[in-house]
């Protein structure tokens, strides 16, 4: 393959050597470069891959992608660019064929509701008879094939070999999760997507976008590359949606619940059992619990109509659909026990919105229990808001450990604490085993209250000073609720 082919529109500012050069394969780790590849050198926020140039040459790259002059020897031809991240990004694309030209690629973007939206349209379409891909942060699916997923939008490489999997195996429709870190990172640059849909922002992610307006606009990004035939879909009801329509060149749409929107819903009953919806005069009963579910069911619908489906097969199928793993999934439904719920919710904004559903569905003679902590080497900030929410709106708060990473998990439980009101003390109690944290509150509540275990939802791990250690908040729960006492 040559080098020039692969940057057919990120155009090299300057090239040294041998413009017609080819290579082998391409790589962005140094350590993996071989006779004849091509190394991309990429400034990371941790690693500039620039000063590993010479271990590239030295395990026998035979091309170099910079966005800096460097002195490379005669037979080695330098590609000077722009952008790396964007010369990467393209060259992935061109690899392998730009599978995403040739698949209806949806992306969802937001703060909260990516996972529930992207895993309820595969569910969707597969159910209607469409073989579907899967790209989320819970797992990446080719049809039925299940990849694990090691982040929430793979590297430009792995998504576009991906895509062509897709493509290959027959996949026509995929949905997939894109992160602001992603675009950020440019990882979707060059990838054609055939729809957007814009869920909701909130605080999260500032430890690495520094402030909301940077994290704002590199959710932006996803609507601003769309090409005018795509569709760009936005949630109206959150104050930051028009704004993803701005300089937008697709087909603008809307949804919500409140404001004026092309579609819209009524929530008519919310309970433990599920929500019965009204969108454009049918009146539906979904499996899914939770007022903000709502407005995900809502995106979904409003997708698959802009996708050319007809209502009432987009809502008959949609009635049967479950919650993706570890979003708002109760754990049992056993009688004479606590109804316990374990969801993803790490931020301030989606630990509130779980909350409130769950506060808006106990009687007065229930008690909503809560354990949650927050990630070590995270956004520290959020760490008291989110103590400050929970001890308001839960009866019971037991703060506990999260993936503490390098953190000391007492000091984070600290962190979290500090945001409770003094009124609100006496319902807080501090437990840095997770498992125990568990435990106790299912041996606390009473037969007919609700616990929510919130922060990891689907994972299976607890992140310690690097080492993944085997947990899972279902199992710990479920197994707590069958041995608690009567």
């Amino acid at each position: 393959m040559k080098v020039r082919d692969l940057l057919k529109k990120v155009r090299p500012v300057v090239v040294s050597g041998n413009r017609e050069v080819e290579v082998k394969n391409l790589y962005i780790d140094s350590r993996s470069v071989g006779p004849g590849d091509c190394f991309v050198a990429i400034e990371g926020s941790k690693v500039d891959g620039h000063e590993f140039i010479d271990q590239a040459l030295k395990n026998g790259a035979k091309a170099v992608v910079a966005q800096r002059e460097v002195s490379l020897p005669e037979d080695v031809t330098l590609f000077k660019v722009k952008s790396s991240r964007k010369a990467w990004a393209e060259m992935a694309c061109n690899l392998y064929e730009n599978p995403s030209r040739e698949i209806n690629l949806i992306g969802v973007t937001g703060t909260n509701g990516k996972t529930t939206v992207a895993t309820l349209l595969h569910n969707l379409f597969t159910e209607l008879g469409y073989r579907c891909g899967l790209i989320s942060t819970n797992r990446n699916l080719i049809g039925n094939e299940e990849d694990a997923a090691t982040h929430t939008t793979p590297d430009p490489r792995e998504l576009n070999g991906l895509l062509r999997r897709m493509v290959e195996s027959g996949c026509e429709y995929a949905f997939m999760e894109v992160s602001s870190h992603a675009l950020d990172q440019e990882r979707t640059f060059g990838v054609r997507f055939a729809g957007a849909i814009f869920t909701n922002l909130s605080h999260d992610h500032l430890d690495y976008h520094g402030d909301f307006k940077s994290y704002l606009y590199a959710k932006k990004k996803l609507f601003d590359d769309l090409e005018p035939d795509a569709f760009a879909l936005t949630n109206v009801d959150d104050r930051n949606g028009n704004v993803m329509l701005q300089n937008c060149r697709a087909k603008k749409v809307s949804y919500g619940l409140y404001r004026n929107a092309d579609y819209k819903a009524k929530v008519v009953e919310n309970s433990i059992e599920g929500l019965q919806l009204e969108i454009n005069g049918h009146s539906i009963h979904f499996l899914l619990t939770g007022a903000y579910n709502a407005y995900n069911l809502l995106g979904v619908y409003a997708s698959g109509i802009m996708m050319g489906f007809e209502e009432m097969e987009l809502l008959t199928a949609m009635s049967a659909l479950k919650a993706p793993e570890g979003r708002l999934e109760r754990v049992h439904k056993l009688s004479g026990k606590p109804a316990v719920f374990v969801d993803y919710a790490h931020s301030p904004d989606a630990l509130e919105k779980v909350l409130s559903a769950l506060a808006g569905m106990k009687r007065m003679d229930q008690k909503l229990f809560v354990v949650f902590g927050c990630g070590g080497d995270r956004d520290v900030s959020k760490r008291p808001e989110m103590g400050r929410i929970a001890s308001r709106i839960a009866d019971e708060v037991i703060i506990t450990s999260d993936n503490p990473r390098t953190e000391d998990p007492v000091a984070i439980i600290e962190d979290v604490a500090a945001g409770v009101e003094s009124v609100e003390v006496f319902k807080v109690r501090k437990i840095s085993s997770r498992q125990e944290a568990i435990k106790v509150a299912c041996q606390l509540a009473g037969k007919d209250d609700i616990v929510l275990v919130a922060g990891k939802g689907h994972e299976k791990y607890q992140d310690i000073n690097g080492e993944k250690v085997p947990f899972d908040d279902k199992e710990v729960a479920r197994k707590a609720v069958i041995s608690r006492a009567e």
